[in-house]
């Protein structure tokens, strides 16, 4: 199959090879122990505090802090990991300055400057140093848990139902673990390949096996699952891209954003990859900036993210956009895609956007347009649920709503023993730290029904 940008020159051609690495460096250098030490001095402890209530997964953010300025680092990374295993990562993807940094009381003094959580939740658990696994297994239980999916949902309820004394068994479609982490973060954010080593770390624990190259929907099926297993977990990715809905939709130049994303980070070389000089991101959210940031750190001489809304409307942050723009990314806003513009060979060569204005809340064209010229269009508008997943006939049997999976306040779905969590129910938010704490809170109710069917039995 033709790859959509084999058109295209590689980004290493007449590039620094030493130069173009850096670009692909950590974005936020770790804070030093000397660093760390005077950050957590400035958080106050507060009784109650906000930025417990703003994180997703409840970490005791205070707390941990203290133990960092107490010089108890494993104190720390213990406090972090009981409620998030993934503290790891978290503290490198999550958009903190939106959650509990963003509910720091410091910014309301006269500071007005938040403590570094998430840098002082990473230089915990960077900085920890276990004998072993810091986490012990119960005493078998003697029951088994399916779970479909090694993404961040799927692996931190195999980590706690492993802690309960459950064996786990996870069905991953891909040939690595991590989801998301894996493959669909921007390289200069997780880097050292460190999804994996986060990964190798969680399944010390033991008791977790994982099963690749399996698809729920092509070589798996949930009837078997659900008759080979004490209890079920879906762990489900959103599987495709949305399309423009434009002719030529097809044509050479144009691909999903998250399909090279995984292409950038999968890359042994990265002076390898396809380069378009002239691109055009389309969305408003932090994969769009991902993209659009990335292709300005290969090479890309010019380098346009286009929303339909204006800025205020977009779903990536105030921090994320500053990056675009300190890349050298131009957004502009108020413009939907209206035509591809392709050359002779039928390949890309810019686009046509419509004006849109708002009138009265109705996205509205305005009947003007302009032309951007590109080598390639990348679309970052959203991912959508893979329905052929749940093709099979029991997992047609399940409730869905807003296209979804539909679960109760449990992660139950309306298939007895049948779990879901992340970003396939309703509430997914397309948010690592969410996922944990949808697959953790799943492992719990899991645990608990199973429990109370032995005492029963």
């Amino acid at each position: 199959m033709t790859h959509p940008l084999d058109h295209l020159p590689r980004a290493g051609h007449g590039s620094d090879g030493a130069a173009l690495a850096a670009n692909f460096s950590d974005l936020h250098p770790p804070l030093t122990q000397r660093q760390a030490f005077i950050e957590s001095q400035r958080c106050l402890y507060c009784y109650d505090a906000p930025c417990v209530e703003a994180c997703p997964s409840d970490i005791d953010i205070p707390r941990f802090i203290r133990e960092i300025a107490e010089d108890n680092v494993n104190g720390a990374a213990q406090t972090i990991l009981e409620e998030n295993i993934l503290g790891g990562s978290c503290a490198r993807v999550c958009p903190t300055e939106i959650l509990c940094e963003q509910s720091c009381v410091r910014n309301h003094d006269a500071e007005c400057q938040p403590v570094l959580i998430g840098l002082l939740q990473r230089h915990a658990v960077d900085h920890m140093h276990f004998d072993g696994h810091p986490f012990l297994r119960a005493a078998d239980t003697g029951k088994h848990i399916a779970i479909v999916g090694a993404g961040p949902a799927g692996l931190s309820c195999a980590h706690r139902l492993a802690t309960f004394g459950h064996r786990v068994t996870i069905f991953e479609a891909e040939t690595k673990p991590g989801g998301l982490n894996e493959y669909g973060i921007a390289k200069y954010k997780l880097v050292d390949d460190y999804a994996q080593k986060e990964i190798d770390f969680l399944l010390e624990i033991g008791g977790i096996e994982i099963h690749h190259g399996q698809r729920l929907g092509d070589n798996l099926d949930l009837e078997t699952l659900q008759r080979d297993y004490d209890s079920v977990f879906l762990g489900l990715g959103l599987g495709t891209s949305r399309q423009l809905g434009l002719a030529g939709e097809h044509a050479g130049g144009l691909m999903p954003a998250t399909d090279y994303i995984k292409e950038l980070r999968q890359s042994a070389d990265i002076g390898e990859l396809a380069l378009a000089n002239r691109c055009v991101v389309i969305g408003a959210g932090n994969t769009a900036i991902d993209m659009a940031v990335q292709m300005a750190r290969l090479g890309a001489e010019a380098v346009t993210l286009v929303y339909r809304r204006g800025v205020e409307s977009m779903a990536a942050t105030g921090h994320e956009q500053e990056i675009a723009k300190a890349n050298g990314v131009r957004i502009v806003t108020w413009a939907q895609p209206e035509q591809l513009l392709l050359d002779d060979a039928r390949h890309v060569a810019g686009m046509r956007f419509a004006r849109t204005e708002s009138r009265g809340g109705a996205l509205t064209a305005t009947g003007a347009t302009f032309d951007i010229s590109a080598d390639a269009v990348f679309t970052a508008i959203g991912q959508a649920f893979d329905d052929t997943s749940l093709s099979d006939v029991r997992a047609a049997q399940l409730g869905r709503e807003a296209g979804k999976i539909e679960v109760d306040g449990n992660f139950r779905t309306r298939l007895a023993g049948v779990y879901a969590g992340g970003d396939c129910i309703t509430d997914g938010q397309d948010l690592t730290v969410q996922a944990v704490q949808h697959g953790k809170l799943a492992a719990q109710a899991i645990h608990n029904e199973i429990m109370a069917q032995q005492e029963v039995a």
